[in-house]
């Protein structure tokens, strides 16, 4: 079994149930070539580096998997037709850190350490 870290970037402009029904969607592909979800990160709505489709920001979905390399094509494929998202990044990693929340907002790291 490899792992991957897989982010998805979603346009600015769609809406929470847009953003649940492509979790939904990518999960079940995910699950579909025998795939497990290790953790699914919803990181929000942040800033890109410069502008992709008009875009000024984009909703970031974070999944960490574990799998064979079949899962990784199968989700590109279909990302590729997808006009939801503007991009997308899959990396080999060989062990998966669980315990970092890098997007966890400031004031919620200093309550959750009190």
């Amino acid at each position: 079994m490899n792992l991957y870290e897989h982010t998805i970037i979603t346009r600015q402009d769609i809406s929470p149930s847009q953003i649940k029904q492509i979790e939904e969607k990518y999960s079940k592909i995910i699950e579909k070539n025998k795939g497990d979800i290790v953790k699914l990160e919803n990181w929000g709505l942040m800033n890109l580096s410069y502008i992709i489709k008009k875009n000024k920001k984009g909703n970031y979905i974070h999944f960490k998997i574990k799998g064979d390399g079949k899962i990784v094509s199968e989700l590109e494929k279909n990302e590729k037709i997808d006009k939801n998202l503007l991009r997308h990044l899959t990396v080999k990693v060989k062990k998966f850190d669980l315990d970092t929340d890098y997007f966890k907002k400031n004031d919620e790291k200093e309550f959750s350490n009190k």
